[in-house]
């Protein structure tokens, strides 16, 4: 991919997206950590110096990308939670059965978790105040959505919901860091099968922590 000169809003919006769709693309194919700006550079067809007058860096590119996948996930994960939760139950089933659905959804993108589990740590670093600022208003706009989706299926949940969509995500992000494990690691707990105890399967290990996390957020009655 080349570009020529870019010499109007339409053609920057249009350089724009490549580089964010180059981006997502490596994601496919290698953890956060590996997405580098010259790899970025080299796919999208543009100088370095020129990908960074539309992102000023590698983290903010990232930023963006979190930000998107986190809004096509909550507009899909709507009619999962629609499909998977029964409205008749009792609050402590529907609470179970909304912590497998969040569960599942969430370690069916280990992209969007892998960005969780990065977000603090790395990419909030090495990015202005203002691209802080977009992201975190758009964070506070996703996670108001999320919880008034959690609140339409438990509304016994109250205003504890958005601490515990909160957590979710923190969750979903330090799992993840877990699955898969390297094959060093896989042979480690072949060999010694004991060690296996360590071994976590992002569903399973979702499903646990964010059904233990709402049962102990309902009211208690």
């Amino acid at each position: 991919m080349s570009f020529q000169r870019a010499r109007n809003d339409e053609q920057r919006e249009i350089r724009r997206r490549a580089i964010l769709d180059t981006a997502a693309a490596m994601l496919d194919e290698m953890p956060v950590a590996d997405v580098g700006l010259n790899e970025l550079s080299r796919r999208v067809g543009l100088a370095k110096s020129n990908v960074l007058r539309y992102f000023e860096s590698r983290e903010a590119v990232l930023l963006e990308l979190l930000d998107y996948f986190l809004r096509n996930w909550l507009a899909e994960l709507a009619g999962e939670l629609a499909a998977g939760v029964d409205p008749g139950r009792p609050a402590v089933d529907r609470a179970g059965r909304l912590a497998d659905v969040l569960s599942r959804s969430l370690a069916d993108r280990p992209v969007l978790c892998d960005l969780f589990n990065a977000q603090g740590g790395v990419l909030e670093h090495n990015v202005s105040v203002e691209v802080v600022r977009r992201h975190k208003r758009d964070s506070l706009e996703s996670l108001g959505a999320l919880a008034e989706l959690v609140r339409r299926h438990v509304p016994e949940l109250g205003d504890g919901a958005t601490f515990f969509c909160l957590q979710v995500m923190v969750l979903a992000g330090a799992l993840s860091a877990y699955s898969p494990p390297p094959a060093s690691v896989l042979a480690v707990y072949e060999a010694d099968p004991a060690l296996a105890v360590f071994h976590l399967d992002l569903h399973e290990a979702l499903r646990i922590t964010v059904t233990t996390t709402i049962l102990g957020a309902l009211p208690r009655v």
